[in-house]
């Protein structure tokens, strides 16, 4: 990796994380950015005062245990605080929780295209990365999943709705999964986007985690709650593998003011999940306008819909929507367009008729349709 420094020559193998590009400017129009499922509306009233007075000292460390938010979860959640860890973001529970299960000579298992942070953090850990094809609608291949498990698989990862293709994970699906789990592998279910899912058949993980005591549920207040740029998410476990969660975990990583605003969101929880629903609304008649131009849109429960394309289509539905002051998120086989302003989404559609007039579709078969 280098000749001058002691470095990990895994580093080598590390994907990078690509986040979604800012919008480019674009004479007469207002940038939009739909690449990083941002929450659109502006913050719950209230929200920024609270902040604010968290932050009045900045030269103090915050509750290294963020206590008052753990009970709130706890009590939401309806779980014993020894149960809740809270962390920087999900990003930063899914962390530690490969933090302490991977290593050398362990494998880790995981749907693919998911979260493009799974195949990282596996590779920093040194473990054999099994990504399990989604099938052609979008969803978990669970036949396939418990194929690839055996004596050194440490960790399992579901994510549900699924980042970037959207749909949910299904109650009898996922018991049918966890029955071919061995108890001692840790399932993760990585519940990011789970306040905007609509599908009444979805698992819901923290009545799933009181079956399973090997699963571990991963949320965050990034998404439904907007509160992303301030850096807090929390993950429900058993207490010993909390417990280990907690020692890995960098001390203070919650800030005074991402813990304030944390428990002020969730105290204020169903009108969180009133602006969650009505994100969702505007998704599926976005998801299904796309599908009346002919595009391949899989069941859509995020904050985002999902397009299969081919390489070449995707390329240009971006730079369409580029051309339009308009960031979307390509990634292998589709691109992923979050859910905006309409005037955003308007623009999306405008390309997406103009693109279909064009003959570029590309592939898809019947998915979504």
């Amino acid at each position: 990796m280098s000749n001058r420094f002691s470095l990990r020559s895994a580093l080598a193998e590390f994907p990078a994380y690509v986040p979604g590009k800012p919008p480019a400017g674009a004479p007469g129009l207002t940038p939009y950015k739909l690449s990083s499922n941002e929450h659109h509306l502006p913050p719950l009233s209230g929200i920024l005062d609270v902040v604010a007075e968290a932050a009045q000292v900045p030269a103090a460390y915050p509750d290294p245990k963020s206590t008052k938010l753990v009970a709130d979860i706890a009590a939401y959640a309806d779980v014993d605080v020894s149960e809740v860890v809270p962390g920087a973001g999900a990003s930063e529970v899914l962390s530690a929780l490969t933090n302490i299960t991977l290593e050398a000579g362990t494998s880790v298992v995981y749907p693919w295209p998911s979260f493009e942070m799974y195949p990282i953090l596996a590779s920093a850990r040194g473990a054999e990365k099994r990504a399990v094809p989604l099938l052609p609608d979008g969803r978990h291949d669970f036949q396939g999943m418990a194929v690839e498990i055996d004596d050194t698989t440490r960790l399992v990862l579901l994510c549900s709705p699924n980042n970037p293709t959207g749909p949910s994970i299904r109650r009898e699906e996922f018991e049918g999964f966890m029955a071919e789990v061995p108890p001692h592998v840790i399932v993760a279910l990585d519940e990011a986007y789970w306040e905007f899912a609509t599908d009444a058949e979805a698992v819901e993980g923290v009545a799933a985690y009181r079956r399973h005591p090997n699963l571990v549920v991963v949320r965050t207040f990034s998404k439904a709650h907007g509160l992303a740029g301030l850096r807090v998410g929390y993950g429900i476990a058993d207490p010993e593998i909390a417990g280990g969660l907690r020692q890995v975990i960098a001390p203070f990583s919650v800030t005074a003011g991402a813990q304030a605003a944390a428990r002020e969101s969730l105290a204020r929880v169903d009108e969180v999940l009133v602006r969650a629903k009505e994100i969702a609304a505007t998704r599926d008649q976005f998801a299904q306008d796309l599908r009346d131009l002919g595009y391949p849109v899989p069941d859509a429960q995020g904050n985002y819909v999902w397009v299969t394309l081919e390489a070449d289509a995707a390329e240009a539905f971006e730079d369409a929507c580029a051309a339009q002051a308009v960031a979307i998120r390509r990634l292998s086989g589709g691109v992923r367009i979050s859910i905006g302003p309409d005037e955003a989404l308007e623009r999306v559609k405008a390309v997406a008729a103009e693109l279909r007039d064009a003959g570029v579709l590309g592939a898809g078969g019947d998915v979504g349709r």
